[in-house]
C-alpha cells in the first residue's frame, strides 16, 4: 500500500504534466483538505520529491494570499541535460541528492530501470565504505563517469 506522501506526490506531478506550462500554482492547505492531512505533509512532499535534482523549481510566496509555485524544468538537449547535472554535482554530492539525479534521469527516459540500478549499488554508502566527505567526493567522481559516457 503506498503512503501519503506517495499518493500526493503522483496527484501534484499529473497536474505538472496536464499544465502545458508545466508549472502549478497550489495553496498548502487546499492540498491538505483534499488529501485529509495536516499542512506539513505538503511541505515534506514538496521539500523531498520536488527538488531540484529531480528537475523541479519551487517558489513560495507566504501570506493570506500565498501560494507554493512547482515548474518542471524540461531541456529538449540531453547532452546539455547531462552536462547540466554534471555541474550540479561536482566536486561532492550525497547518496540521497544522486539518487535523486538517477530518478530524474528514468523520468527523462535517459537510462533504463536496470542502468539506474545498477548506477544505485555502484555509488551507495555500502559500496563506498570510506569517511565523509571523501566518500561524497568519490561519489560525485563515479557518478560524473558514468554521466560523461551516456553523453556518446
Amino acid at each position: 500500500m503506498r503512503n501519503i506522501s506517495d499518493v500526493i506526490e503522483e496527484y501534484l506531478k499529473k497536474i505538472i504534466q496536464s499544465n502545458e506550462r508545466n508549472a502549478i500554482e497550489i495553496k498548502r492547505s487546499e492540498i491538505a483538505d483534499r488529501f485529509e492531512c495536516v499542512p506539513s505533509q505538503i511541505n515534506y512532499v514538496i521539500n523531498t520529491r520536488f527538488t531540484v535534482e529531480r528537475g523541479y523549481v519551487v517558489e513560495s510566496k507566504r501570506g493570506g494570499g500565498g501560494y507554493i509555485r512547482i515548474m518542471r524544468i524540461t531541456n529538449e538537449d540531453k547532452a546539455k541535460l547531462i552536462d547540466e547535472i554534471i555541474d550540479m554535482i561536482q566536486p561532492q554530492v550525497t547518496q540521497q541528492a544522486a539518487i535523486d539525479i538517477l530518478e530524474r534521469m528514468l523520468e527523462e527516459e535517459l537510462i533504463t530501470k536496470r542502468e539506474a540500478k545498477i548506477m544505485v549499488g555502484a555509488i551507495s554508502r555500502n559500496t563506498l565504505a570510506f569517511q565523509l566527505p571523501v566518500r561524497d567526493e568519490i561519489r560525485a567522481r563515479i557518478l560524473i563517469a558514468m554521466l560523461s559516457t551516456l553523453k556518446y
